[in-house]
Protein backbone atom coordinates (compact mmCIF):
# COMPACT_ATOMS: atom_id res chain seq x y z
CA UNK A 1 0.00 0.00 0.00
CA UNK A 2 0.96 3.64 -0.63
CA UNK A 3 2.47 5.80 2.19
CA UNK A 4 -0.38 8.27 0.08
CA UNK A 5 -2.99 5.57 0.71
CA UNK A 6 -6.27 7.35 2.65
CA UNK A 7 -7.02 5.30 5.43
CA UNK A 8 -10.44 6.72 5.80
CA UNK A 9 -11.84 7.31 2.55
CA UNK A 10 -15.46 9.28 3.07
CA UNK A 11 -14.73 11.98 6.29
CA UNK A 12 -17.03 14.42 8.62
CA UNK A 13 -14.73 17.17 10.05
CA UNK A 14 -16.52 19.12 13.03
CA UNK A 15 -14.96 22.34 13.51
CA UNK A 16 -16.21 24.83 16.12
CA UNK A 17 -17.12 28.37 15.38
CA UNK A 18 -14.08 30.07 18.17
CA UNK A 19 -11.68 28.48 15.59
CA UNK A 20 -12.62 30.08 12.72
CA UNK A 21 -12.07 33.29 14.91
CA UNK A 22 -8.26 32.64 15.59
CA UNK A 23 -7.26 34.75 18.29
CA UNK A 24 -9.71 37.25 18.25
CA UNK A 25 -12.42 34.85 20.18
CA UNK A 26 -14.88 36.76 18.32
CA UNK A 27 -15.89 36.78 14.30
CA UNK A 28 -13.77 35.56 11.58
CA UNK A 29 -10.17 35.44 11.17
CA UNK A 30 -9.62 35.59 7.74
CA UNK A 31 -5.94 33.79 8.19
CA UNK A 32 -7.27 31.09 10.46
CA UNK A 33 -9.86 30.23 7.20
CA UNK A 34 -7.21 30.23 4.96
CA UNK A 35 -5.23 27.53 7.32
CA UNK A 36 -8.21 25.29 7.67
CA UNK A 37 -8.69 25.30 3.74
CA UNK A 38 -4.83 24.43 2.91
CA UNK A 39 -5.25 21.46 5.47
CA UNK A 40 -8.68 20.56 3.45
CA UNK A 41 -7.45 20.87 0.08
CA UNK A 42 -4.50 18.28 1.68
CA UNK A 43 -6.86 15.61 2.16
CA UNK A 44 -9.38 16.23 -1.06
CA UNK A 45 -6.35 16.12 -3.18
CA UNK A 46 -5.80 12.58 -1.95
CA UNK A 47 -8.95 11.18 -3.05
CA UNK A 48 -10.78 11.19 -0.21
CA UNK A 49 -14.71 12.67 0.21
CA UNK A 50 -15.25 15.51 2.89
CA UNK A 51 -18.24 16.85 4.98
CA UNK A 52 -18.24 19.70 7.40
CA UNK A 53 -20.34 20.73 10.14
CA UNK A 54 -19.09 23.91 11.47
CA UNK A 55 -20.65 25.73 14.61
CA UNK A 56 -21.30 29.34 15.09
CA UNK A 57 -19.72 30.10 18.38
CA UNK A 58 -17.81 32.76 17.38
CA UNK A 59 -20.89 34.50 16.44
CA UNK A 60 -23.98 33.72 18.83
CA UNK A 61 -24.38 31.18 21.62
CA UNK A 62 -28.38 29.90 21.92
CA UNK A 63 -27.40 28.37 25.61
CA UNK A 64 -25.84 31.33 27.10
CA UNK A 65 -28.49 33.92 25.93
CA UNK A 66 -31.57 31.60 27.55
CA UNK A 67 -29.81 32.36 30.69
CA UNK A 68 -30.55 36.35 29.86
CA UNK A 69 -33.98 35.81 29.11
CA UNK A 70 -34.12 34.65 25.73
CA UNK A 71 -36.02 31.67 25.16
CA UNK A 72 -34.01 28.59 24.69
CA UNK A 73 -35.88 27.51 21.62
CA UNK A 74 -35.54 31.09 19.97
CA UNK A 75 -31.84 30.93 21.04
CA UNK A 76 -30.92 27.87 19.60
CA UNK A 77 -32.39 28.59 16.15
CA UNK A 78 -30.07 32.09 16.41
CA UNK A 79 -27.72 29.85 16.76
CA UNK A 80 -28.77 27.80 14.25
CA UNK A 81 -28.44 31.31 11.60
CA UNK A 82 -24.87 31.61 12.78
CA UNK A 83 -23.53 28.61 11.72
CA UNK A 84 -24.92 29.58 8.34
CA UNK A 85 -22.87 32.87 8.29
CA UNK A 86 -19.68 30.33 9.11
CA UNK A 87 -20.72 28.00 6.25
CA UNK A 88 -20.98 30.50 3.92
CA UNK A 89 -17.07 31.99 4.63
CA UNK A 90 -15.77 28.72 4.82
CA UNK A 91 -17.70 27.83 1.15
CA UNK A 92 -16.06 31.07 0.28
CA UNK A 93 -12.49 30.38 1.11
CA UNK A 94 -12.66 26.57 0.17
CA UNK A 95 -13.60 27.35 -2.99
CA UNK A 96 -11.09 30.81 -4.21
CA UNK A 97 -9.42 27.60 -2.72
CA UNK A 98 -10.09 25.52 -5.83
CA UNK A 99 -12.49 23.11 -3.83
CA UNK A 100 -15.92 22.46 -5.13
CA UNK A 101 -17.64 23.34 -2.42
CA UNK A 102 -22.09 23.05 -1.61
CA UNK A 103 -23.59 24.52 1.87
CA UNK A 104 -27.12 21.99 2.48
CA UNK A 105 -28.56 24.09 5.79
CA UNK A 106 -31.39 22.58 7.85
CA UNK A 107 -33.21 25.06 7.70
CA UNK A 108 -34.39 26.37 4.29
CA UNK A 109 -33.22 29.08 3.10
CA UNK A 110 -32.84 29.08 -0.80
CA UNK A 111 -31.34 31.95 -2.01
CA UNK A 112 -28.06 31.22 0.20
CA UNK A 113 -27.96 27.23 0.65
CA UNK A 114 -29.29 24.19 -1.10
CA UNK A 115 -31.58 22.48 1.68
CA UNK A 116 -30.70 19.56 3.21
CA UNK A 117 -31.39 16.28 1.38
CA UNK A 118 -29.06 12.96 2.30
CA UNK A 119 -29.75 11.52 -1.17
CA UNK A 120 -28.53 14.40 -3.27
CA UNK A 121 -25.43 15.14 -0.68
CA UNK A 122 -24.62 11.66 -1.54
CA UNK A 123 -24.77 12.96 -5.19
CA UNK A 124 -22.61 16.20 -4.45
CA UNK A 125 -19.82 14.16 -2.50
CA UNK A 126 -19.47 10.85 -5.16
CA UNK A 127 -18.98 14.14 -7.24
CA UNK A 128 -15.76 14.99 -5.53
CA UNK A 129 -17.51 18.26 -4.00
CA UNK A 130 -16.93 19.49 -0.51
CA UNK A 131 -20.22 19.53 1.69
CA UNK A 132 -20.66 22.31 4.44
CA UNK A 133 -23.51 20.91 6.45
CA UNK A 134 -25.01 24.11 8.07
CA UNK A 135 -28.17 25.62 10.90
CA UNK A 136 -27.03 21.89 13.03
CA UNK A 137 -29.86 19.58 13.00
CA UNK A 138 -32.08 22.05 12.06
CA UNK A 139 -34.46 21.68 15.56
CA UNK A 140 -33.13 23.43 18.97
CA UNK A 141 -31.68 21.18 22.25
CA UNK A 142 -28.99 19.43 20.21
CA UNK A 143 -25.32 20.75 19.59
CA UNK A 144 -23.58 21.05 16.31
CA UNK A 145 -21.91 18.07 18.13
CA UNK A 146 -24.87 15.81 18.07
CA UNK A 147 -25.18 17.18 14.17
CA UNK A 148 -21.78 16.13 13.15
CA UNK A 149 -22.30 12.36 14.63
CA UNK A 150 -25.88 12.63 13.03
CA UNK A 151 -24.29 13.72 9.50
CA UNK A 152 -21.65 11.42 9.79
CA UNK A 153 -24.21 8.43 10.44
CA UNK A 154 -25.91 9.54 7.70
CA UNK A 155 -23.39 9.86 4.95
CA UNK A 156 -21.65 6.59 5.51
CA UNK A 157 -18.08 8.64 7.02
CA UNK A 158 -15.68 6.36 8.21
CA UNK A 159 -14.22 8.75 10.33
CA UNK A 160 -15.35 11.63 12.62
CA UNK A 161 -12.86 14.22 13.00
CA UNK A 162 -13.01 17.13 15.87
CA UNK A 163 -10.46 20.00 14.57
CA UNK A 164 -9.46 21.46 18.04
CA UNK A 165 -6.72 23.90 19.33
CA UNK A 166 -5.05 21.51 21.15
CA UNK A 167 -3.67 18.46 20.22
CA UNK A 168 -5.59 16.10 21.76
CA UNK A 169 -8.38 15.13 24.20
CA UNK A 170 -6.24 15.39 28.04
CA UNK A 171 -7.15 14.83 31.20
CA UNK A 172 -7.58 17.84 32.06
CA UNK A 173 -8.00 21.40 30.52
CA UNK A 174 -4.34 22.08 29.06
CA UNK A 175 -4.75 25.83 28.71
CA UNK A 176 -5.31 25.74 32.83
CA UNK A 177 -2.91 23.01 33.81
CA UNK A 178 0.38 22.71 32.59
CA UNK A 179 0.62 19.16 33.89
CA UNK A 180 -1.97 18.15 31.98
CA UNK A 181 -1.39 14.83 30.10
CA UNK A 182 -2.84 13.71 26.32
CA UNK A 183 -4.68 10.68 26.51
CA UNK A 184 -3.55 9.47 22.89
CA UNK A 185 -6.44 6.15 22.45
CA UNK A 186 -9.56 5.82 24.39
CA UNK A 187 -12.73 4.05 24.35
CA UNK A 188 -16.13 5.83 23.93
CA UNK A 189 -17.13 4.45 27.08
CA UNK A 190 -14.10 6.23 28.87
CA UNK A 191 -15.62 9.99 27.35
CA UNK A 192 -19.08 9.28 28.87
CA UNK A 193 -17.91 8.26 32.13
CA UNK A 194 -14.51 10.30 32.51
CA UNK A 195 -16.56 13.59 31.50
CA UNK A 196 -13.99 14.42 29.54
CA UNK A 197 -16.30 17.09 27.59
CA UNK A 198 -14.54 16.79 23.65
CA UNK A 199 -17.87 16.08 22.88
CA UNK A 200 -21.26 16.27 24.11
CA UNK A 201 -23.40 12.41 25.54
CA UNK A 202 -25.59 12.43 22.61
CA UNK A 203 -22.52 12.44 19.77
CA UNK A 204 -20.41 10.53 21.41
CA UNK A 205 -23.42 7.88 21.96
CA UNK A 206 -24.59 8.10 18.66
CA UNK A 207 -20.66 7.70 17.11
CA UNK A 208 -20.70 4.56 19.62
CA UNK A 209 -23.86 3.24 18.65
CA UNK A 210 -22.48 3.42 14.45
CA UNK A 211 -19.09 2.33 15.63
CA UNK A 212 -17.52 5.63 13.90
CA UNK A 213 -14.20 6.39 15.57
CA UNK A 214 -14.03 9.80 16.43
CA UNK A 215 -10.39 11.55 16.27
CA UNK A 216 -10.13 14.91 18.13
CA UNK A 217 -6.43 16.92 16.70
CA UNK A 218 -4.86 20.13 16.56
CA UNK A 219 -6.49 21.37 13.04
CA UNK A 220 -4.14 24.52 12.65
CA UNK A 221 -1.16 22.69 12.85
CA UNK A 222 -0.02 22.34 9.19
CA UNK A 223 -0.29 18.59 8.00
CA UNK A 224 -2.19 17.16 10.51
CA UNK A 225 -5.77 16.98 9.16
CA UNK A 226 -3.65 14.91 5.89
CA UNK A 227 -2.21 12.65 8.74
CA UNK A 228 -5.05 11.37 10.16
CA UNK A 229 -6.50 10.32 6.97
CA UNK A 230 -3.70 8.43 6.29
CA UNK A 231 -4.18 6.74 9.46
CA UNK A 232 -1.29 8.18 11.30
CA UNK A 233 -0.99 8.10 15.32
CA UNK A 234 -1.87 12.37 15.49
CA UNK A 235 -4.20 13.48 18.32
CA UNK A 236 -6.61 11.18 20.14
CA UNK A 237 -8.41 8.24 19.14
CA UNK A 238 -11.81 7.43 20.67
CA UNK A 239 -13.24 4.12 19.48
CA UNK A 240 -14.96 0.93 20.39
CA UNK A 241 -13.29 -0.97 23.31
CA UNK A 242 -12.34 -4.31 20.73
CA UNK A 243 -10.48 -1.81 18.95
CA UNK A 244 -8.01 -1.15 21.80
CA UNK A 245 -4.34 -2.13 20.87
Amino acid sequence: MSPETPKYHRILLKVSGETLAGEKKFGLCPDTLKAIAREIKAVTDLGVEVGIVVGGGNIFRGLAVSAQGIERTVGDYMGMLATVINSLALQDVLEKAGMPTRVLSAIAMHEVAEPYIRRRAMRHLEKGRVLIFAAGTGSPYFTTDTAAALRATEIGAQALLKGTKVAGIYDRDPEKYAEALMLPHLTYFDVMTKDLRVMDITAVTMSKEQDIPIIVFKLLEPGNMKKVVLGQEVGTLVEGAGHEK
